[in-house]
């Protein structure tokens, strides 16, 4: 499939194109303080606005869509302050992870509990899943697997408990994380919402759907278990070291820290992302006493870390840019992206609003299977979902749960998943044996994600 790259600035030629023959509307202010926007509020302008090359006095221009969608909004806002944000908490979990903390712990937890059937795979499972909530583990789950597969298979598991306990338990997690800098954040940044805010629903299903799949994922281990085992040549060469204790230690504190401030004191993005920036310094002071990092290896460690998310962090201004071309978001303003809204929300509104709920989340998920990556899906579907779903009566906050279980939870199946597919080649399980396995437990999880979008249509999720 394209990248999210070249499927925006497709859409930014398209959208430059049909600002030749689309007639922009706007949404006339209603008569009282506080009353909705309604459809019958849509007024058509009398000529279209063409989108030039290059950037005019509104900056719009297809040549300037990257530049204008990068420097728009303030520090508390898409898309610089959010651009912003994901490179420093980038840079930070890079210095996290080139101390080799985390990968050492997950290690020295294998090794002690792999002899406790009752414990290991649970522990496994939970271990995994929280990685994939707190920063966004994934790909991370490919070399996990080439060092369980052997272990799980002398206990008497094959491969797809391998994939269970590890990839599919970072895809859970990070379908329902509260706090995932590199999914939740990003699209909350784009719908204008309160960073990490609503977290206490997805707790809920981050508990509810981490159960479901758990208890799959046992169920099934426990079927094909072999008879015979040998755990002998199992052990593990990696040592968990106090300096180890100590990081993962300073790790989780920074992290109670953060979800303090945001519950508490209500911390936006600039001070979340100096929450982050801290932790970054914390650990790179204790990695040099403790001999793990010199200076210079954190200092490029944090540039590493951002080095990655840059891609993460351009859709965002990309994607930003595309919404500038369409003419901007404000509903009072005549622009193309209101027509577009307007045409949308009339075909929505024949159906309940439940019924559009869930017909968010059913569209995040098919959408994909073209395009995996979390932060490239938020950039390109969130400025559309947002102030649609306010024309049709479904809060922003559902919107933004519909993506982030959409794209979260198919990447479990769909073959497009480079991670899903690494993981598979690993442990030499074909990708038509996977789906035999996991179509079931695909099956509960729609069924749960479905219950949830209604349940937060109903409150009115906030």
């Amino acid at each position: 499939m394209p990248d999210a790259f070249v499927i925006l600035l497709g859409l930014a030629l398209l959208t430059t194109i049909a600002s030749y023959f689309v007639i922009p509307g706007s949404f006339s202010s209603p008569n009282t303080e506080g009353s909705l926007i309604q459809l019958s509020d849509f007024v058509r302008a009398e000529n279209p606005s063409p989108v030039g090359l290059f950037v005019t006095e509104s900056g719009r221009g297809l040549f300037n869509i990257l530049f204008e969608g990068l420097v728009s909004g303030d520090r508390y806002g898409a898309a610089i302050g959010v651009v912003a944000f994901i490179l420093i908490t980038g840079g930070a979990f890079g210095v996290v992870m080139k101390t080799n903390a985390i990968e050492n712990g997950m290690m020295a937890l294998i090794d002690k509990t792999k002899t406790l059937d009752w414990v290991f795979l649970p522990a496994l499972f939970l271990v995994f899943s929280l990685g994939g909530a707190i920063f966004g583990m994934g790909e991370e789950a490919i070399a996990f697997c080439i060092v369980l597969f052997p272990i799980l298979r002398q206990l008497g598991y094959d491969a797809a408990v391998t994939v269970l306990v590890t990839y599919v338990a970072t895809q859970i997690g990070f379908a329902t994380s509260p706090i995932n800098p590199f999914s939740i954040a990003i699209a909350q940044g784009i719908a204008d919402l309160p960073l990490f805010s609503g977290a206490w629903l997805r707790v809920v299903s981050f508990v509810v759907l981490n159960t479901i799949a758990l208890w799959f994922s046992l169920s099934y281990a426990k079927r094909i278990r072999q008879v015979h085992r040998d755990v002998s040549t199992a052990a593990s060469t990696v040592q968990m070291q106090r300096l180890d204790t100590v990081i993962l230690s300073v790790f989780a504190l920074c992290l109670v820290w953060v979800v303090y401030g945001v519950t508490v004191k209500g911390y936006y993005i600039p001070e979340i992302a100096t929450q982050f920036f801290v932790l970054g310094l914390l650990v790179a002071f204790v990695a040099k006493l403790g001999g793990r990092l010199t200076v210079q290896n954190s200092v490029d460690a944090f540039k590493h870390g951002s080095a990655e998310l840059l891609p993460a962090a351009l859709l965002v201004g990309l994607a930003k840019g595309l919404v500038i071309l369409l003419g901007g978001t404000d509903l009072h303003s005549p622009s193309m992206l209101n027509t577009f809204l307007y045409d949308c929300a009339s075909l929505i509104t024949l159906v309940p609003d439940y019924v559009a709920a869930v017909a968010m989340y059913v569209f995040q998920s098919a959408f994909n299977f073209f395009v995996s990556s979390g932060s490239g899906q938020a950039a390109i579907t969130m400025p559309l979902m947002s102030p649609l779903s306010d024309l049709i009566g479904v809060s922003r906050q559902t919107a933004v749960l519909a993506f982030q279980l959409g794209d979260g939870l198919t990447n479990i199946i769909i073959p497009t998943s480079a991670s899903l597919i690494g993981c598979l080649g690993v442990t030499n399980l074909a990708w038509g044996d996977w789906f035999k396995v996991i179509w079931r437990l695909m099956l509960m999880l729609f069924i749960a994600s479905i219950a949830f979008m209604v349940f937060a249509q109903f409150i009115q999720y906030q």
